[in-house]
């Protein structure tokens, strides 16, 4: 199956980003843009409560399960924005080796962020993404 988006790497930048630079799809992909994925359980209760790597985890499943409603995967991903609620480091890190690893080799363009708070009670983690896809 033909896929619709194609990650640029830069060689004009450093090389420690473990994400390419930048991503393109076609003029006639469709582009599905998905609210932030939640470290939510089927209940809507949060999950992992003071684990940044297992909200991370958890969030990577939702955002798995609402690509694949909308008829795509994580090799489909443009880009994302993960959002930790933390002022430490160390933290955005736990959250983002799970993200990164859930990708694989489909390292798509990300931003990180340290944020203040989430919207959920205890929520840490919390990722949006936008795919693109070809309907054949």
């Amino acid at each position: 199956m033909p896929r619709a988006v194609s990650l640029i790497r830069s060689a004009s930048l450093s090389d420690v980003a473990e994400y390419a630079y930048a991503a393109t799809a076609p003029a006639d992909a469709r582009l599905i843009f998905l609210a932030g994925a939640c470290p939510l359980d089927a209940d809507g209760g949060t999950v992992a409560v003071g684990d940044y790597a297992g909200q991370a985890a958890a969030c990577v499943a939702n955002l798995r399960t609402a690509l694949e409603d909308a008829g795509a995967g994580v090799e489909d991903v443009i880009s994302t924005r993960v959002l930790v609620a933390t002022t430490r480091q160390q933290d955005l890190v736990a959250a983002w080796e799970v993200v990164r690893d859930a990708f694989g080799a489909h390292d798509v363009p990300s931003t990180l962020m340290g944020v203040t708070v989430l919207g959920y009670h205890d929520q840490l983690v919390e990722i949006e993404a936008v795919a693109a896809v070809l309907d054949v």
